[in-house]
């Protein structure tokens, strides 16, 4: 048997079939589709970490995993021996050998997501899974101001759904911009980490400044009261993307804002 080697390796997926990332016992994860495809492909059994525990219905263009393996496979066999074994909603981008310390979520240094609303009083059945309809009118402009008072270190225990089990839930947002093209509102948030329904919670926070349900000036004592009942809905999953993963070993994500 040849000595471990250390891969890592970039996926992007779409969700809408899965529920989540990690593998569970009574549901189809996309953690278990891959590790039952790199069986396949290498014969052995191996564990995959994975960058974040996405939910279920999220969708991801960069997600990073981590996994050895003993083998004499090269990083463009396991893109091509991988891409053409997993089903056409979940795709290898880039494969490369790693140190042997580098673990796909430990290593993290920050993640982006976005969130798209397709703003439209008519139903477009393209976006049915993979963006959040919503036909009342959005301020787009109101919203990107409104979104800025998210940026910066806060405990964000008041935007984190009551079933998350962090004790600490300090976390730092760099940036929060709010962008339209045509009848998308993008939502794009990069932090240094993401409690539990976290991202879906400041949108449908700024969903209610949008309808006059919450005020732009109250965001601020809403953060600092740490609780979750003063804040907005959660909104559905379909929308939300985890878009970029960094690793850089000086990664700043005020500089990349």
């Amino acid at each position: 048997m040849s000595e471990a080697r250390h891969f890592r390796v970039t996926i992007a997926y779409d969700g809408s079939a899965y529920h989540g990332w990690q593998r569970q016992d009574n549901a189809v994860t996309v953690q278990e589709v891959f590790e039952k495809a790199l069986r396949g492909l290498t014969g052995q059994d191996i564990t995959v970490q994975g960058c974040s525990r996405t939910d279920t219905g999220v969708h991801a263009r960069e997600y990073v995993l981590s996994f050895s393996l003993d083998s004499t496979i090269t990083c463009r066999g396991i893109r091509f021996g991988m891409n053409s074994r997993l089903p056409d909603d979940i795709a290898v981008l880039k494969c490369e050998e790693a140190p042997a310390d580098f673990h796909a979520r430990y290593c993290c240094k920050g993640k982006e997501y976005e969130y798209i609303i397709h703003n439209s009083q008519v139903k477009d059945p393209f976006y049915r899974n993979t963006a959040l309809r919503c036909w009342y009118p959005i301020d787009e402009k109101k919203l990107d101001r409104a979104a800025k008072h998210f940026v910066g270190t806060h405990d964000f225990k008041a935007m984190c759904s009551t079933a998350c089990t962090k004790e600490n839930t300090v976390r730092t947002i760099y940036r929060f911009d709010v962008r339209r093209e045509g009848d998308l509102v993008i939502f794009t948030v990069s932090g240094n980490g993401f409690l539990y329904n976290m991202v879906r919670i400041m949108v449908g926070t700024l969903l209610f400044v949008n309808e006059g349900k919450i005020a732009e000036e109250q965001l601020p004592g809403i953060i600092s009261s740490l609780d979750r009942k003063r804040a907005g809905k959660t909104v559905p999953p379909q929308g939300l993307y985890l878009n970029k993963v960094y690793y850089d070993e000086g990664f700043d994500g005020f500089e990349r804002g």
